[in-house]
C-alpha cells in the first residue's frame, strides 16, 4: 500500500481537527461569539511589539494573550491553565491551538505576564471597552463607583515576631512594608470586623449593562473617596454608598461636571431618606460586579495586583458582551 504524501497527511489532519472541534465547539459556545465580535489579530497586534523577531520561533504572542484571557475568564490558575489547555478543546480551538499541537507550560504564563506589562494590559482593556462601546453596551448615564477587597495574605504572625524581635512595639502599616513579602501591601477595613491585608480594588461600572469602565487599584488602607476621580466617568450621574458622603467628594462631581447621587450617612443634615432608598435599589444589582470577583491577590506588589484587576475586568465584561450582544446571522 502507497504511503500517503506529506501534504495529503497535513490535509487529513486538518479535516480531522475539523471535525473533532465542530462537535466539541458547540456553534452556541460563547467562545465561539467572542471571535465573531471581537478582531484579535488587530487588538493583539499591538502587543507584538514586546516580542523580538530574533531567536527561536516561540509560542505566538496572539494565542498566548488569549490563553492569558481564558486563565481569567475560567479563574484558573498557572497549573490549572497548562492543564485546561491540553485537554479542553473548546480553549485549544478559540487560543488557535491545532489539535497536536504542543500548548505552554505553567511558567509561560508569568514570563507572558512580565513582558506584556501592566501598562499594555491597561491599554487592552480599554481597547476591548472601545469595541464593545461599538455594541452599544455602554450607556454613559449611570454610573456606579465602589471599591472591593484584595487579600494578600490572611495571617503575619512570623512577621510580627520579626518586628517584635527588632525592638516594635507591634506590627502595622507604619513598619509592615519592612517585613511583609508584598511590601505594597497595607491593612485596611471596611468596619471593626471586615479587617484585611493586601490592596483594594476600586472601579467604575456603567449601569446600561453592569460593565466595569474604568479600575485602580490602591494599598488597602487608602480611603475609597480619595480615589473617585480616578474612575469616575465623563457625564452622568454617579451612585456611590455612605463612604463617598464627603464634601470633598461633592466637590470634585461638580467640578468634573457630574450629578452626584451618593447615599448620604445618617448623621448628614442634608439626608433624605427616601431618595437614599430609591437610590439604593437603582444600584443593588451592580453590586454583585464586586462580588463575582476573586478577592485573593495572585501575585505580589502594586503593579501586579493591577494587571490582575485589569485582567478580571476583561474577563468580566467579555462575559456580559457574549450575553447582550446577538449573534451575527450567517449569510
Amino acid at each position: 500500500m502507497q504511503k500517503p504524501s506529506e501534504k495529503t497527511e497535513k490535509m487529513l489532519l486538518m479535516s480531522t481537527e475539523k471535525e473533532v472541534f465542530e462537535i466539541a465547539v458547540d456553534t452556541s459556545h460563547p467562545f465561539r461569539k467572542l471571535n465573531t465580535i471581537i478582531d484579535w489579530d488587530e487588538l493583539i497586534d499591538p502587543l507584538r511589539d514586546s516580542y523580538s523577531d530574533l531567536g527561536d520561533k516561540g509560542i505566538d504572542v496572539g494565542k498566548g494573550m488569549k490563553a492569558l484571557l481564558l486563565q481569567f475568564w475560567e479563574d484558573c490558575s498557572d497549573r490549572q491553565m497548562e492543564k485546561a489547555l491540553k485537554e479542553n478543546f473548546a480553549m485549544r480551538w478559540f487560543c488557535g491551538f491545532g489539535l497536536l499541537e504542543a500548548t505552554p507550560d505553567h511558567s509561560y504564563f508569568s514570563k507572558l505576564r512580565k513582558r506584556v506589562g501592566t501598562k499594555r494590559i491597561a491599554d487592552l482593556f480599554n481597547r476591548i471597552n472601545a469595541i464593545l462601546e461599538g455594541y452599544g453596551l455602554f450607556g454613559n448615564v449611570f454610573a456606579f463607583i465602589d471599591a472591593s477587597t484584595i487579600v494578600s495574605k490572611t495571617a503575619l504572625w512570623e512577621e510580627r515576631d520579626r518586628a517584635i524581635e527588632d525592638g516594635a512595639e507591634k506590627l502595622n502599616n507604619t513598619n509592615v512594608e519592612k517585613y511583609a513579602a508584598d511590601k505594597d501591601a497595607r491593612w485596611g477595613a471596611k468596619s471593626k470586623k471586615n479587617i484585611w491585608f493586601g490592596h483594594k480594588r476600586h472601579a467604575g461600572v456603567d449601569m446600561r449593562h453592569g460593565l466595569v469602565k474604568k479600575v485602580a487599584v490602591t494599598a488597602a488602607n487608602v480611603p475609597d473617596f480619595k480615589v473617585v476621580k480616578s474612575v469616575a466617568p465623563k457625564q452622568g450621574a454617579v451612585f456611590t454608598d455612605k463612604m463617598y458622603d464627603t464634601k470633598a467628594v461633592d466637590a470634585l462631581l461638580k467640578a468634573l461636571g457630574l450629578h452626584a447621587s451618593t447615599i448620604r450617612k445618617n448623621t448628614n443634615k442634608t439626608k433624605d431618606r427616601d431618595l437614599d432608598r430609591w437610590r439604593s435599589r437603582i444600584r443593588m444589582p451592580f453590586e454583585g460586579v464586586f462580588s463575582k470577583m476573586s478577592k485573593r491577590a495572585r501575585y505580589r506588589g502594586h503593579a501586579k495586583v493591577t494587571m490582575q484587576s485589569f485582567l478580571q475586568a476583561i474577563a468580566h465584561n467579555l462575559k456580559k458582551a457574549v450575553t447582550f450582544v446577538p449573534m451575527p446571522i450567517p449569510a
